[in-house]
């Protein structure tokens, strides 16, 4: 034991005080940090147009958004009135969707809010003899052994909230399912490659045959319009990343070259070294070869150049070698699987064999769906994977070869890592859970005593901001090493690795950033009494279990103030728009990249940190109700600030666009969270004693397992009457989809004219609709894409340019222009088998430097252009259009 001049018992007021002045503490400065954000961004925004609304100006003029006011009062007032809704004509179904599954947390949350504050509130903490003070008066825990009676209003409580959730649950899932099915027969969307094509995985080697396969599927609708045969391309992936790297290296050269040649030109005095040769450019005649771009190539076998190590090399030269080295083993290489793929049949002497998968495009897109839907085959795992709304750009090529059980044995493989990983993280987050409870540690251990002299504000720090920081740096590193698990389960589309990491990334923060820490937060506390009288077990526990609740107060604080204010400010973009301009800004092709490709966001760690939230207001909601109302203020901010950052800043590439398919995946995770609230209710229940300690509340535990039935018949009932609804269109829609004969309609009301209505949410977006066409702008969005840049038009960056930091307004007849995939196929092929030599762009100047460099690249082979990019004399950069 230790000896203090304080007593125990004022270390125990300590202690019960301590969730108080966390909370304070992490609400006060999580409000002051939100409120300055807030305050700069109200004077940053109508300055810096590029950061804050991009979309006024960069994608096709059909996608873009009317600009806020500059004025200060009027531009907030015009963010807070944004429509959603708007969301899906400019930014895709994904994005509409996720903020679609804010507004649904903040219809769930609002109602509970009100009769949680009402009714628990009052129970917890009124004439009660447990002498708690602060936020623990309100808790679960804080209920007196002979008062226990008052569980029948927790139980009540759970009954309404859960039926109010499975009411909205299935309200929200027909709305799903209509929006989803009118997008995919919505005409611009429908007549695109991507929408009729399947990519089939496992096929047998007897089936590797483009008339073959045509002939399984002309028992489809229509039959195949195309079929592509991945092949084992060896070596052509490589040359193919060779050659881009060269290039981009050569850009780079190129222009610091041209940049060194016209400052010795303009500074009046050549260098003494310098003998004009007429038969070289006229950079090569000014510049030295001392001063010339050069690197080093890698030494031996490492994959990278180190510094001092490895043969010096003329940075042009090299590059130009490599480009005509690898155009020439490229086309040799292409000639050779243009003959493999005019072979008719499968030879065994072929030099590019084919993989057991195919893309076949159909002339009906609802052919597509019924052969994704068939059984294809009369043996096991044979083409059984097939996936539909497949773009080239989504596709993990180096997934394409694998062997069905390999493709099984690997998912195993990467669960099971996946699992090993959610074990050993556990040691990092138990202890930041037992950092958030620093007054109880302190109180019990003699040797931690001295954290109870720190000052309270500095305690509350430690105790109430740490620690979620702490938790947030552990989760950054999380997605990396899951994403690299799910590329190796052999998953063959970018956007299924995003909704297995969504998946993985939800399990993982569950267990570790709710579970672990909800456990160690209340055990650490409850520890000493378990150690003192073993048979306390059930009460303790029951007791400080719902204590933990002050970490996630203070983590939704974080998010919610902190988090969204960060969010709308965007500090980290605004500065790195500027430095990469400065430090990475030298070519024309840098400086697009830059200025006018869009951030996105990555699904699968997005949704993850959203219903993470919702499963800690499910589970907490009960045993600490102050939770639930900061959980809808922090909704409602995130609500505001996503509606604003996919109509203004973000843009979602088309060619990765699910149709929605996260949102199913997010209503998963509120079942994960009912079933952990009810099952933990149903344990503090269970494990209540009163004052001759004995179990009393066993009937309230036995009405408990009853709701988890219900939950759980709710559960299986939902997924089975949507689940065959979510990625296929029924028949009952194939009149509506491209490429069917025009037959009269289906009796309306029945099954087909009309999509299934959805209630009075599909009837508010379809007045939405209407008003939309009247003022002239589309109401679904336009076609899928084939690259993932949504580039402005030639003639638009002019004006653009000047954005940067004047703070003027883009003019509304600034054009843009988005590239796109034709509507009927082009390839969908590896880019390494048809792809040209993308062109080195580089940019022309008053004294024809560019230009003569340029002639001498083309004599050597490399194709070059001087198109929208200029030079002036201080070698800075412009460009005025897109990208050759």
């Amino acid at each position: 034991m230790y000896t203090s001049s304080r007593s125990d018992n004022s270390l125990t007021d300590q202690a019960k005080q301590a969730s108080t002045a966390t909370f304070v503490t992490a609400l006060v400065l999580n409000a002051a940090v939100a409120g300055i954000e807030l305050f700069i961004f109200t004077f940053v925004r109508p300055r810096f147009k590029a950061i804050y609304e991009p979309r006024t100006y960069v994608p096709d003029e059909s996608k873009r958004v009317k600009p806020l006011s500059n004025h200060i009062i009027a531009g907030l007032i015009g963010l807070l009135r944004l429509d959603y809704r708007d969301i899906k004509r400019t930014n895709g179904i994904d994005a509409y969707f996720f903020v679609r599954f804010l507004r649904l947390m903040l219809v769930i949350f609002a109602p509970v809010w009100i009769l949680s504050w009402a009714l628990l509130l009052p129970l917890h903490a009124a004439g009660v003899t447990n002498n708690k003070t602060g936020l623990d008066m309100f808790t679960f825990g804080n209920v007196a052994p002979t008062q226990q009676a008052r569980y029948a209003a927790h139980v009540i409580f759970l009954y309404l909230m859960t039926g109010w959730i499975f009411y909205n649950i299935k309200r929200e899932m027909r709305h799903f399912i209509s929006t989803r099915q009118r997008h995919l027969v919505d005409p611009e969307h429908s007549k695109s490659a991507q929408a009729s094509t399947v990519l089939i995985t496992g096929v047998p080697r007897k089936f590797l045959d483009e008339s073959v396969l045509a002939q399984l599927f002309s028992h489809l609708p229509g039959g195949a319009k195309a079929i592509w045969l991945n092949r084992d391309l060896k070596e052509m992936p490589d040359l193919y990343d060779r050659r881009l790297k060269a290039c981009d290296k050569l850009e780079s050269a190129q222009k610091k070259l041209l940049q060194t040649a016209a400052k010795l030109h303009y500074k009046g005095d050549p260098p003494a070294d310098i003998k004009p040769d007429p038969s070289l450019p006229m950079a090569d005649q000014l510049v030295p070869k001392s001063e010339r771009p050069t690197h080093r190539l890698p030494w031996k076998f490492l994959p990278f150049s180190l510094p001092f190590i490895g043969e010096k090399v003329d940075t042009i030269d090299w590059c130009r070698e490599e480009i005509v080295e690898t155009n020439k083993l490229l086309e040799e290489s292409r000639a050779k699987l243009r003959a493999d793929i005019n072979t008719p049949g499968l030879g065994e002497d072929e030099n590019y064999p084919p993989l057991n998968s195919a893309f076949v495009l159909f002339n009906q897109q609802i052919a597509a769906h019924l052969a994704a839907q068939s059984l294809t085959h009369n043996e096991p795992y044979r083409m059984a994977d097939k996936f539909t709304e497949v773009a080239p750009e989504d596709v993990i090529w180096s997934n394409l070869g694998l062997n069905p059980y390999e493709m099984r044995i690997r998912t195993a493989i990467s669960y099971a890592a996946t699992a090993a990983l959610i074990i050993f993280w556990a040691i990092p987050v138990a202890f930041v859970g037992i950092v958030s409870n620093i007054y109880g540690l302190c109180n019990q251990y003699s040797w931690l005593h001295w954290l109870c002299t720190l000052p309270k504000p500095v305690i509350g720090i430690l105790q109430g901001i740490l620690p979620p920081v702490l938790l947030a740096v552990l989760m950054a590193l999380l997605p990396i090493i899951l994403r690299l698990l799910a590329h190796f389960e052999g998953i063959p589309r970018r956007t299924g690795l995003e909704l297995s990491l969504m998946t993985r990334y939800f399990i993982f923060q569950v267990i570790h950033s709710f579970l672990v820490v909800t456990i160690s937060g209340g055990i650490i506390q409850a520890l000493p009494g378990i150690l003192n009288n073993p048979s306390s077990v059930p009460t303790l526990l029951a007791q400080n279990l719902p204590q933990a609740s002050t970490f996630f107060l203070t983590y939704i604080i974080l998010q919610g103030l902190a988090g969204a204010a960060g969010g709308i400010l965007q500090a980290v973009p605004l500065v790195l728009y500027y430095v990469k301009l400065i430090l990475l800004g030298s070519t024309p092709r840098s400086i697009y990249n830059i200025r006018y490709v869009l951030r996105n966001v990555a699904w699968g760690t997005l949704f993850p940190s959203i219903t993470l939230i919702t499963v800690i207001t499910l589970v907490y909601a009960p045993l600490q109700p102050i939770i639930v109302g900061l959980a809808v203020v922090t909704f409602w901010l995130f609500y505001k600030l996503w509606t604003y950052l996919f109509l203004y800043v973000l843009d979602q590439p088309p060619s990765g666009d699910t149709g929605g398919l996260f949102f199913p995946s997010a209503i998963q995770h509120i079942f994960v969270g009912l079933y952990v609230q009810q099952i933990c209710l149903t344990a503090l229940f269970f494990l209540s004693r009163n004052e001759r300690d004995q179990a009393s509340a066993i009937p309230q535990g036995a009405l408990m397992i009853v709701l988890i039935v219900l939950t759980v018949g709710f559960h299986i009932i939902i997924n089975q009457s949507y689940g065959p609804l979510l990625h296929s269109l029924p028949l009952t829609l194939a009149h509506k989809s491209y490429g069917m004969p025009h037959q009269p309609s289906l009796p309306s009301g029945e099954t087909g004219d009309e999509i299934a209505e959805a209630g009075e949410e599909d009837e508010e977006d379809e007045a939405k609709a209407r008003a939309d066409k009247a003022k002239g702008l589309p109401n679904e969005p336009t076609g899928h894409a084939a690259v993932k840049q949504h580039a402005i038009g030639d003639e638009g960056f002019d004006k653009a340019r000047r954005l940067e930091a004047d703070g003027e307004d883009v003019d509304d007849d600034v054009q843009a222009v988005e590239e796109r995939r034709a509507e009927m196929p082009t390839d969908f092929n590896h880019p390494a088998s048809f792809h040209p030599q993308r062109p080195i762009w580089l940019p022309q100047d008053t004294l024809g430097l560019a230009e003569s460099e340029a002639q001498a690249l083309q004599a050597d082979g490399v194709d070059v252009s001087l198109e929208h990019a200029v030079m002036n004399e201080k070698g800075k950069v412009t460009i005025d259009g897109r990208p050759p």
